[in-house]
């Protein structure tokens, strides 16, 4: 059949037929209407005038968002573009495809539904403002790729001024995933946290949490890295978040000097900064030690480096066992802290998150499995029923 005289044949994108740029032609994902509009009698009732009967029950009681909008299952995906990926700051446009794919994995493995927001502006004052008035239409915030340390001050504001749960998964999502892993590798190797000796190499939004964490599940033998060695209240070129930290980390052992310096027998690496650990510093380390090297794509000891030296090995990458994968906790996350209707995501919450993942491996617990797969189909609901069960005993559950 002819085309009609209007009709041009679509043009090809620029990258056309190269499978990454063909899958993202238009976008990941799409509005779908839960409803069907085939008559006006359907239009009536999905719009107006039945509509209107519901604004008022709403406005009459606005609690009532939880039962007849998309408000409870909703979370928006903020960032600003500044610390994407490995990318770094490449601004809100470019972002927009990661914050796409993060959309199509709180659906696929938490069922959330999620709306990227990609904020022109990198202002703390102006990120937290905007946030605040688009609140109403979301029941969780999930702050993404936003460079430290302003991303710290953005999440504890933004945690004051909101009743909904507000989530910095670069932070958090790392840390849980960190602690489920080094739980089966510490179960692995014998030890207990009390007297285990680790050592996070970069002091950024995942570092903190992840030291954050660590302490919180008992670890108390740690040293933090920055690019000017060990985080401790002798250096006068400390952030108010590094110092605080120092404080209760290195401080609490004396430890000071470089990476070098406090590898020498310590038990545990956990890299998130970057930059390659030469691998003398590697060989230093206590035996059976444990490295977990997040850095993508190049991870800080590569596992052909680290196998020589250490028992049991991490990355953040698929293509090699024990990937530390932020999709293992954030959908979980969030869709338990939504199932109970939750105001906040607390201490608790995340460490239930860590403790659920780390229980899914069970007796198949090796060297090369410490972390469930993300596509283990018991993910999703273990974490999510973990954090609805430390919500309510928190008691930042609504129902």
């Amino acid at each position: 059949m002819a085309a009609a005289p209007n009709d041009e044949p679509t043009p090809a994108h620029p990258r056309a037929g190269e499978p990454v740029f063909d899958l993202h032609v238009g976008g990941k994902m799409e509005i779908v209407s839960t409803v069907s509009l085939v008559g006006r009698d359907d239009l009536s009732l999905a719009y107006t005038p039945g509509v209107a009967l519901v604004c008022e029950a709403i406005a009459a009681d606005p609690s009532l968002t939880q039962h007849y909008t998309w408000v409870p299952n909703t979370v928006a995906i903020v960032t600003d573009g500044t610390a994407v990926l490995g990318l770094g700051d490449i601004g809100p446009a470019a972002a927009m495809p990661v914050m796409e794919g993060k959309a199509v994995l709180f659906k696929q493995f938490g069922n959330v539904d999620a709306i990227p927001i990609c904020l022109d502006t990198t202002d703390v004052e102006e990120i937290i403002e905007t946030v605040v008035r688009l609140a109403p239409s979301f029941g969780g915030i999930n702050l993404e790729d936003i460079s430290a340390p302003r991303c710290f001050e953005i999440e504890a504001r933004l945690k004051e001024r909101l009743d909904i749960p507000v989530f910095h998964d670069d932070q958090h999502g790392t840390a849980v995933v960190a602690l489920a892993a080094l739980t089966n590798a510490l179960r692995l190797t014998g030890r207990n946290p009390e007297s285990t000796r680790v050592v996070i190499s970069g002091a950024g939004a995942a570092g903190v949490a992840v030291a954050r964490i660590l302490l919180e599940a008992g670890i108390k033998d740690l040293a933090v890295i920055d690019r000017k060695g060990v985080l401790n209240s002798a250096r006068g070129d400390l952030t108010p978040v590094k110092r605080a930290l120092a404080v209760d980390t290195a401080d609490q052992f004396g430890r000071s000097g470089s990476l070098a310096d406090v590898l020498v027998d310590a038990d545990v690496f956990i890299g998130v900064s970057g930059g390659t650990v030469p691998e003398e510093y590697v060989a230093a380390m206590a035996p059976d030690a444990i490295i977990f090297g997040l850095a993508n794509p190049t991870p800080e000891v590569h596992p052909d480096v680290a196998h020589r030296h250490a028992r049991v090995v991490a990355t953040g990458r698929s293509d090699f066992p024990n990937q530390i994968n932020n999709v293992l906790a954030f959908p979980g996350i969030f869709r338990g802290a939504f199932d109970v209707h939750a105001t906040a995501i607390t201490e608790g919450m995340k460490l239930a998150a860590a403790e659920a993942l780390a229980a899914l491996v069970g007796e198949d617990l090796s060297e090369d499995l410490i972390i469930p797969s993300p596509f283990d189909p018991r993910v999703g609901p273990a974490v999510s029923s973990a954090v609805a069960e430390a919500a309510r005993r928190d008691g930042v559950a609504r129902r």
